[in-house]
């Protein structure tokens, strides 16, 4: 793979990324899609996410699944044996030069290696040193937990994400995709670049503590609003919103659309377009408070009309007219036009197959320097020679590190 030239918002910052799985590679791919150039430093023998399906069905290869491919794009690789020596000397010339390094090991694994944050920092004092960790890092308060290993999974249990899922308090259910992983790589990108903001005027660097369980809280609000304000222990409300009716899931003929009423005056806009006129003023549903009040009569009375019509009969009904949306399948998606047009589905190269892949487009639009999806992830080791000539190793100091297997 050609190195690409990077271009956005952030080119010319310098990022080393030393995390493996999701989180940390999150926060660094979202810099990389903006420009920054990140240079992914793993391990001899790898992510552990390379090993992550899915697979393509004729892959023999297998350099890496989807999940790899989804959060090291934009990225150049390199293999450094942080356990060698050699190989934390090579870590620390680097760092020398770079903005912002981002790991997502557990408490004290960098300090054991040798290249915790305080001997980073005296190389580089303008070096913004990003932490992703289940419970967070000691230097920004020592939780009971610090030790504890967490993922995904766990993130949402113990953040609350968990207890507001699921159709009811006895059944709390984890939501799909990553986003006991991938919420904590948004707060830590973007804590990353108030830090390198900072460090622009102050000359300083910090060190930014992200924990995982911290995120996914402050990303439900309904468990501190709730408990705080009412002294309730939240739960799972299903597809429904207790406090506006209607704003949940219906079904429709071929499948579930969602739809919502918010207070105003869209209930008379709602009711002209399903043709029920004599439901305006009727005093169970006339006002906001008599909708929440009667919801289950509110929402037999939408179902009525959803459950004879398709999805694509209703989008002409109430697309437009109040907030509205199909429940889309991957299928639908790839379908939609919007996706298209917004450009969130592109495609990449993918190592041991002839066709090309589509990952997750990014969402921020620039107008002047936009961010972009433009080269796959990186095979494990491919860039090492190349990043190392550029931080001033020579040909002949390179094979003496590969000699004694400190880079691959």
């Amino acid at each position: 793979m050609s190195t690409f030239t990077p271009t956005g918002g952030l080119k010319g910052l310098r990022i080393l990324d030393i995390s493996q799985a999701l989180a940390g590679p999150f926060c660094s791919q979202m810099l990389a899609d903006h420009g920054a150039d990140v240079i992914k430093i793993e391990p001899p023998g790898g992510d552990m996410a390379r090993r992550v399906g899915p697979f393509a069905a004729e892959d023999d290869l297998k350099a890496y699944g989807g999940m790899y491919q989804c959060c090291n794009r934009n990225k150049r690789g390199m293999v450094l044996d942080l356990k060698r020596p050699e190989g934390r000397e090579v870590l620390l010339k680097m760092v020398e030069s770079a903005d912002a390094v981002v790991e997502n090991f557990r408490v004290g694994v960098m300090e054991r290696l040798g290249v915790g944050y305080e001997v980073l920092a005296e190389r580089n004092p303008r070096l913004v040193y990003t932490s992703i960790r289940g419970f967070g890092d000691p230097r920004g308060g020592r939780s009971p937990y610090a030790d504890w290993p967490a993922v995904d999974i766990v993130s949402q249990a113990m953040g609350g994400l968990m207890g507001l899922t699921g159709p009811d308090v006895d059944s709390p259910m984890k939501v799909g995709a990553g986003p006991g992983d991938a919420i904590p790589g948004l707060f830590a990108a973007f804590a990353t670049m108030v830090a390198l903001w900072e460090a622009r005027a102050s000359g300083k660097g910090q060190y930014v503590d992200v924990g995982m369980v911290d995120s996914v809280l402050a990303f439900c609000e309904p468990v501190t609003n709730i408990f705080s304000y009412l002294g309730k222990v939240p739960g799972p409300v299903g597809n429904r919103n207790p406090e506006i009716a209607p704003m949940g899931a219906v079904r429709a003929k071929d499948g579930w659309v969602v739809l919502a009423v918010p207070p105003g005056r869209m209930w008379a806009t709602f009711c002209e377009a399903i043709d029920r006129r004599d439901l305006i003023d009727d005093p169970r549903f006339a006002t906001e408070r008599a909708r929440v009040d009667h919801a289950d009569a509110v929402y037999k009375v939408i179902e009525d009309f959803t459950a004879t019509r398709t999805k694509a009969e209703l989008t002409q009904i109430l697309g437009g007219k109040i907030p509205f949306g199909p429940v889309y399948t991957a299928a639908d998606i790839f379908a939609d036009p919007h996706f298209t047009v917004r450009d969130m589905l592109p495609t990449v190269e993918q190592p041991g197959i002839e066709r090309r892949i589509t990952v997750p487009g990014v969402p921020p639009k620039l107008s002047r320097t936009p961010g972009g999806v433009h080269v796959r992830a990186p095979l494990l080791g491919e860039h090492t020679q190349e990043v190392m000539a550029e931080f001033g190793f020579s040909a002949a100091e390179v094979e003496q590190l590969r000699q004694v297997a400190a880079i691959g």
